[in-house]
C-alpha cells in the first residue's frame, strides 16, 4: 500500500506527481527544485543557494514522513552545468554525514522553471 507524502513546508507539486510516497518502509521523493515554499519563486543566487534550498526542501518532506537526512539512503542529482559539481558538493555535504548515501549526479539539458539543480531521494526506515 502506499501512502502520500505532503507537507506546505517544501514546494506544491506542479504537475500530476506527489511530492513523495511512501511504500513499505521506503520513502521515494520527486526530484526538488530550488522553489521557497513560502514565496513560490526560486531563491535569489546561484548554484550554491539553489542546492541548498532543494535539499531544504527535501529535508521537510521527510521530516513530513517521519525520516530525517540521515535515513537517506540514495540520491540523484540532476545538474543544468557539470561546471557547478564542486558547488554543489560543498553544500550537499553540508546536509548528510557518514556513511554517506549512495549517490548519481548527472548533468542534463535543461531542468523545470530553468532551474540549475533538481535532487530526489530514496529514505528507508
Amino acid at each position: 500500500m502506499k501512502k502520500v507524502i505532503n507537507t506546505n513546508q517544501a514546494p506544491a507539486a506542479i504537475g500530476p506527481y506527489s511530492q513523495a510516497i511512501k511504500v513499505g518502509n521506503l520513502v521515494y521523493t520527486s526530484g526538488q527544485i530550488p522553489i521557497n515554499p513560502a514565496t513560490g519563486n526560486f531563491v535569489e543566487g546561484g548554484i550554491k543557494e539553489q542546492t541548498r534550498q532543494s535539499l531544504t526542501n527535501i529535508k521537510a518532506i521527510l521530516e513530513e514522513a517521519g525520516l530525517s537526512m540521515n535515513n537517506v539512503v540514495k540520491t540523484t542529482v540532476f545538474l543544468a552545468d557539470m561546471n557547478d559539481f564542486a558547488d554543489m558538493n560543498s553544500v550537499y555535504a553540508e546536509f548528510f554525514s557518514e556513511p554517506y548515501p549512495a549517490r548519481s549526479a548527472v548533468a542534463v539539458k535543461t531542468l523545470p522553471k530553468g532551474a540549475l539543480v533538481e535532487i530526489e531521494v530514496v529514505a528507508g526506515e
